[in-house]
């Protein structure tokens, strides 16, 4: 589990279930700090340091059928992003909110 701020998040994608042009479902994994909906959330590729940050949209987290506003670590659950990002989506990728949302 990494540490991060209480007001950032970070998830890891263990699956991508569906996914369309601007949308997909994934299983994901909160791996630090608090995770909101309505956030929106970097995606950490290493090898791509330079050039404008992939910004996706967490839609909505249903946790165990239950749809809620908030995860936090250990917790697992499927969440929808969206954003002109979401092709770049795979297993094991991590996504990072900031505190302020961007």
């Amino acid at each position: 589990m990494r540490m991060v701020g209480n007001a950032s998040g970070e998830i890891q994608v263990y699956s991508v279930e569906e996914m369309s042009a601007a949308t997909a479902t994934c299983a994901i994994r909160c791996v630090g700090g608090v995770v909101r909906t309505g956030r929106a959330f970097r995606i950490c590729l290493n090898d791509d340091a330079t050039g404008d940050p992939v910004l996706l949209s967490l839609d909505w987290i249903n946790l165990y059928g239950k749809v809620t506003d908030s995860l936090y670590p250990p917790y697992s659950a499927l969440v929808q992003l969206s954003g002109d990002g979401v092709s770049l989506l795979a297993r094991g990728l991590i996504l990072a909110s900031s505190a302020n949302g961007d």
